[in-house]
């Protein structure tokens, strides 16, 4: 499967997804005039929610149920427009405890409003995040699937959603120490490794997949999540600002400590490391760059590649059909090897 395949599959399901949360959005469109704002918040979230993007967190709902049952329905298109909505009901939050100032080539949800405050668009930015939540919630329980697999659906995003908020925790913890290795994969299996996991498990639970290849799922989604998180990771501190889009030099700006970075300063010399500080004061990014290189980013790449390779053989390991398992293998070898554009 070429790369172009690879995207072909991902924009087809994708734009389905993306019709399907149009229907969301016009629904709830029509409860939110009731205030003036209210409908602008509302707007703005389904801007938000449909700017142009991969869908990989309500694909692999859709492809895993697709692997088992061999179809794609409208009550499935459902459940997936609402993984959408929970998954950018994240990036909201995300965005705004990052200071980031992008989000897809456009305004961060925060930065929308700031023609009312700046203060204003933060605090709305968080309201308007566990709005999102709220609405994911209700688009998949009012889906045509058995109660019982709903239950079940939804109490995997739960925990997830608790998962991800304690990793983030984290996340702006490590900017203020000195976390090793241990520490950053306690982080990252509530992180990409627990959105995976929901996703993915989401997806097999509605399929009423076999309770073993439930268990190969999760190992392969914890798998998928961590060479995921190391190629985001790399990519956010190599990438050009166009290829990002937005500034890669963010996480070095706010002392964040991605794999590559933990690696780098177990190995770099204590000189080298304070040279790395005085470098990000001085937005020196190149440098930091360059030191990271020498240090940190070969190792990490090794990781990645060492998780791609066990996702793939767990996959393997399933009853989904070839076509799927060929996605998947295919999807997972592309986030292994892209590491390898950074150097």
């Amino acid at each position: 499967m070429e790369e172009s395949e690879f995207n072909k599959i991902l924009d087809k399901y994708g734009n389905e997804i993306e019709n399907e949360i149009e229907k969301c959005f016009k629904e709830k469109l029509r409860d939110a005039i009731y205030h003036e704002f209210i409908d602008r918040v509302y707007k703005s979230l389904e801007d938000y929610v449909l700017r142009k993007g991969k869908r990989l967190a309500s694909c692999s709902t859709l492809l895993v149920y697709k692997g088992y049952t061999h179809r794609v329905d409208k009550e499935l298109l459902q459940v997936c427009a609402g993984i959408e909505l929970y998954r950018h009901s994240i990036l909201i939050h995300d965005d705004l405890v990052d200071r980031d100032e992008l989000r897809r080539g456009d305004k961060s949800f925060h930065r929308i409003f700031e023609d009312i405050s700046t203060g204003f668009g933060e605090s709305a930015g968080i309201f308007a995040g566990n709005i999102l939540y709220s609405l994911s919630l209700d688009i998949i329980l009012n889906s045509k699937f058995e109660r019982k697999l709903l239950s079940d659906s939804i109490t995997f995003l739960n925990t997830d959603y608790r998962n991800v908020n304690e990793s983030q925790i984290l996340d702006v913890l490590f900017e203020y120490k000195k976390p090793d290795e241990a520490e950053w994969y306690q982080m990252a299996s509530n992180r990409a490794a627990s959105l995976f996991r929901a996703t993915m498990l989401i997806g097999a639970i509605l399929a009423n997949a076999p309770d073993r290849d439930k268990e190969i799922l999760m190992k392969a989604a914890e798998n998928i999540g961590y060479a995921f998180d190391i190629q985001d990771d790399i990519i956010g501190t190599f990438a050009k600002e166009e290829e990002y889009g937005r500034s890669p030099t963010g996480d070095l700006l706010l002392y964040k400590k991605p794999l590559h970075v933990i690696y780098t300063l177990k190995n770099a010399p204590e000189d080298v490391v304070n040279d790395m500080r005085d470098m990000i004061k001085a937005d020196d990014f190149d440098g930091v760059r360059d030191i990271i290189r020498d240090y940190g980013l070969e190792q990490a790449k090794k990781k990645s590649r060492e998780h791609a390779k066990n996702a793939i053989a767990l996959i393997e390991k399933t009853a989904m059909s070839i076509e799927i398992k060929n996605f998947f293998k295919e999807f997972i070898s592309y986030v292994s090897e892209s590491v390898d554009w950074y150097k």
